[in-house]
Formats: C-alpha cells, structure tokens, sequence
C-alpha cells in the first residue's frame, strides 16, 4: 500500500510533468499571450509608461524586495539561535533547510537569468509609422526568467517545511509565494521588464527544486509544532 508520503510525492511529480507541457505548449517567451497582455502597458511610441511608476519601479522592486530579504535574514538568525540554545535545537533543520531552499532557488533563478540570451520587453519593441514591431531576436539579455518574482516564490519553502507539522502556516506560506510571486512578476511586466512567460517559468522552477529538496530531506523536517520555549528534562 502506497505511504502518504509516496503519494503526495508522485502528485508533486504529475503535477509539475503536467504544468511543464502546459507550459511549453501554450506559454512561449514572447508569444501570442505574452504580447497580448503586456500590449497595454505600451504607448504609442513603443514605450513603457509605467518603467519608472514610483509604485512599480520603487515600491515593488526595492522595498517588497528588501523586505522579503529581512524575513529570510530572520530565517538565518533562527538557525543560528538553534545551534547555540538548546531550547531551540530541535528547530534547526525547520529554520536551516527553509533558508538553504530560499538561497538555492533564488540564486539558481538568478545565475539561469545571468546566463540567458532572452531580452527584456522594452528592448525588443521596435516603433514605426504604422504601429509597433517585435525583435523577438534580440540579444540584450538577461531577462529569462523573471528574477524578481522569484523573492517572492521563495516562500514557497515554508510549505514544504510545515506541511505535516503545521497545515494552516504551510497553506500561509504557499499562499503568500503565490500571491507575492505572481504580483511581483506582474508589476514588473508593466514596467516591461519581463513577459508573463519569464516569472510563469521562475515559479516553476522554484517549486521543481523545492520538490527535489524535499524527496531528498523530508525526513528531517518537523512532524510536529515545537513550542518556542521547551523544559527539557533527564529521566
């Protein structure tokens, strides 16, 4: 008889071979949907109006940003704390791998985005008389996939971490990437830095690797809540 734990696994596995095809059939880099939905954030000389919006290009992009990095920050403090307090020891493994997953998939995302060819949005509009062109060839790079959206999608971790021990903060943390991963991708395709294509695939590949992560370390997450403070006591 298949183990709960099997099953969750083979779903994970189906559901992501799924949402891969679903991926690559229907949501080509600068394809039919990606030029639709970003034809509105473009004027008529071919520009993004809202490239600098202090909302978009500040408020998003730098302070959601930096204060996503504080929580994950937070993260390492409590593995830290772990190592050092033995009321806190059993914690380590809760607090050390929801890190080392955060640190993994953004600078994972971040080193693919190095790597690419892919162009922004914004180089590849080319304005004429009779409206606007598309160099999907450029070469500008550096725009594939969204590496912004992925300091949100991170948190996605936390639903590996605590989805036997805690049920209601792993559907938050699942929740919470989903919602922070998919707003910070949009603004960020206002701006005409990426397509929607580009963070479809950041999202992905954070949940790929965190799948991953979890086959190989499930065992040693929390199956249980551990109080903040615990009397340990000798028999």
């Amino acid at each position: 008889m298949i183990s709960e734990h099997s099953r969750f696994l083979l779903t994970q596995i189906l559901l992501l071979i799924f949402s891969f095809l679903m991926l690559w059939n229907f949501f080509d880099v600068g394809g039919t949907i990606d030029l639709q939905l970003i034809y509105p954030f473009i004027d008529d000389q071919g520009q993004f109006p809202l490239r600098q919006h202090w909302a978009l290009a500040e408020l998003n992009h730098r302070y959601v940003k930096n204060l996503l990095i504080l929580v994950y920050i937070t993260l390492l403090a409590g593995w830290l704390v772990s190592l050092k307090w033995q009321n806190w020891h059993q914690r380590r493994w809760e607090f050390g791998y929801f890190f080392s997953m955060v640190v993994l998939t953004t600078a994972s995302i971040g080193i693919l985005k190095s790597q690419s060819a892919h162009a922004c949005p914004w180089d590849m509009i080319i304005p004429t008389h009779e409206g606007i062109l598309w160099d999907l060839s450029a070469t500008a790079g550096h725009c594939f996939p969204g590496g912004h959206a992925s300091s949100g999608f991170a948190l996605m971790a936390g639903y590996f971490v605590y989805r036997i021990a805690n049920r209601k903060r792993a559907y938050f943390f699942l929740i919470a990437a989903l919602i922070l991963g998919f707003a910070m991708g949009w603004a960020q395709m206002m701006r005409g830095a990426h397509f929607l294509s580009h963070n479809l695939w950041t999202g992905w590949i954070t949940w790929c690797m965190n799948v991953m992560g979890y086959t190989l370390f499930s065992h040693k997450l929390p199956l249980a809540n551990h109080p903040m403070h615990m009397n340990i006591r000798q028999p």
